[in-house]
C-alpha cells in the first residue's frame, strides 16, 4: 500500500425529515384532532481517528461522504426515523481543514477522537406543535432542514518520539533499520527514501520510542525544491530531533546550519525542539579518529559520532534519546468537546397538499 497522506473529500450531511400533516380520526372520537409525527434528524458524517489505519490511502478512492436523510413524519404521532451517520476512518495524528476557506477545524490527535464535518439537517415539526386555542386544526408543518455540505482537507502528520532529518544519504534509513524492526528501502544513490518509515526503538531503562526516518531534504526543501516541503509536516509532531551529518563532508557546520535553517523557514517552532547531533558513518574513518569540528551553539544536547554498520554509538545515542524524551515537550492536551453551532435558514410551512401523501387518513 503507498503512503498517501494528503486527501480532499466531500461531506454532505443528511437532509432533515419534513414534518407531517395529520389527523385523528376514529369512530366515537369527532374532534380527534391534529395528530401529524415530526422529521426525523438528517445523519451526520463523522471523521474519526482509527490507530488501525496508517495513511489515508483509501480516501483516495471515495471522495465523496453521503449520509441518508431523515424520514418524514407520519399520522398517529409517528415520527420520522434519523438517518444513518456516516463515519470516515483516519489514522491519528490527522488535521482537518475547510477546503474552502483553509479554516483548521480539528486536529484527530488522538484514537478515537472524533469531529463532525457535516452536519445533518433538523426535522420539521408536524401540525401538532402548531394547534393553539384559536387554531384547533392547523394544516400546517416544518420542512426539514438541508444538512450541511462541505469540501475538506486532510492531511496526516505521523506521530512519532524522534525524527531523523538530514541531507539524502546521510544514513538516516540505514539507522532505523538497525535500532528497530524497520525495513525502509536502502541504496546507494540519492533520494531513496520517498516516504517517511516509522520503527520503535528500544532504549534502556526498559522504554521504547517511536523514530520517524524523514525523507532527504535539499537547500531550499521549505521553497517546495525536492521532496522536503511534502513530508516537513511530519517533523511537526515529533517530541526531539536527530540531525545526521555525513562523517565526511567538507563542511559540516554548514550542513547542520542548512538543515537547521530549512526546517526553520517551515516552521519556527520546529526549532525550539529538543535536538542533538549524530555524525554517520565513523566506520568510514580510520580508527581512533577524532570527530570532525562542528560548531552546534549551545542548544544541542550532544554530538556524537556513530556508524550503523559496526554499531559504534548507538548506545551512547540511545542514552541520549532517552535524555531528549525526558526533556522534550509534554504530550498535547486533550482538545476540549466539540461545540458544532449549526445554523440554517428558518424553514418554511408545507400546505396541506403538498402533505396529502404523508398525512394519514
Amino acid at each position: 500500500m503507498n503512503f498517501v497522506d494528503t486527501a480532499t473529500i466531500e461531506v454532505y450531511g443528511g437532509d432533515g425529515g419534513s414534518g407531517c400533516v395529520a389527523f385523528r380520526r376514529e369512530p366515537f372520537v369527532p374532534r380527534g384532532g391534529p395528530n401529524g409525527g415530526d422529521g426525523g434528524k438528517g445523519g451526520d458524517v463523522i471523521v474519526r481517528s482509527d490507530p488501525q489505519l496508517l495513511t489515508l490511502h483509501d480516501l483516495r478512492y471515495r471522495r465523496v461522504y453521503r449520509a441518508k436523510r431523515g424520514e418524514h413524519g407520519k399520522g398517529s404521532l409517528k415520527d420520522g426515523k434519523n438517518g444513518e451517520t456516516v463515519i470516515v476512518r483516519v489514522p491519528p495524528g490527522t488535521v482537518v481543514y475547510d477546503d474552502e476557506t483553509g479554516e483548521q477545524l480539528i486536529d484527530l490527535v488522538r484514537a478515537g477522537d472524533e469531529y463532525i464535518v457535516a452536519q445533518g439537517g433538523k426535522g420539521g415539526f408536524g401540525n401538532t406543535h402548531f394547534a393553539t386555542a384559536t387554531r384547533q386544526a392547523p394544516v400546517v408543518a416544518e420542512r426539514g432542514r438541508a444538512g450541511e455540505a462541505r469540501r475538506v482537507r486532510l492531511e496526516l502528520k505521523l506521530l512519532a518520539d524522534i525524527g531523523l532529518v538530514g541531507f539524502s544519504n546521510a544514513g538516516k534509513s540505514t539507522l532505523l533499520s538497525v535500532m528497530s524492526k524497520a525495513r525502509p528501502k536502502i541504496a546507494d544513490y540519492p533520494f531513496t527514501t520517498l516516504t517517511p518509515n516509522l520503527g520503535v526503538v528500544e532504549l534502556a531503562q526498559y522504554r521504547t520510542c517511536v523514530m520517524a526516518d524523514i525523507p532527504g531534504l535539499i537547500e531550499g526543501a521549505h521553497e517546495g525544491k525536492g521532496l522536503g516541503d511534502q513530508f516537513l509536516r511530519h517533523v511537526e509532531r515529533t517530541s526531539a530531533l536527530v540531525f545526521l551529518i555525513d562523517v565526511a563532508s567538507d563542511d559540516p557546520t554548514r550542513d547542520l546550519n542548512i538543515l537547521r535553517d530549512e526546517i526553520g523557514s517551515y516552521e519556527p517552532r520546529l526549532l525550539d525542539k529538543p535536538w542533538l547531533v549524530a555524525l554517520t558513518k565513523m566506520d568510514l574513518l580510520p580508527a581512533d579518529s577524532e570527530l570532525p569540528d562542528i560548531e552546534t551553539g549551545d542548544d544541542a544536547r550532544a554530538v556524537i559520532g556513530i556508524s550503523a554498520v559496526t554499531h559504534v554509538g548507538l548506545d551512547e545515542l540511545r542514552h541520549e534519546l532517552l535524555v531528549l524524551l525526558d526533556e522534550g515537550p509534554a504530550a498535547p492536551p486533550k482538545q476540549d468537546e466539540n461545540r458544532y453551532m449549526y445554523t440554517q435558514q428558518l424553514p418554511t410551512e408545507l400546505d396541506q397538499g403538498e402533505q396529502d401523501d404523508r398525512s394519514n387518513t
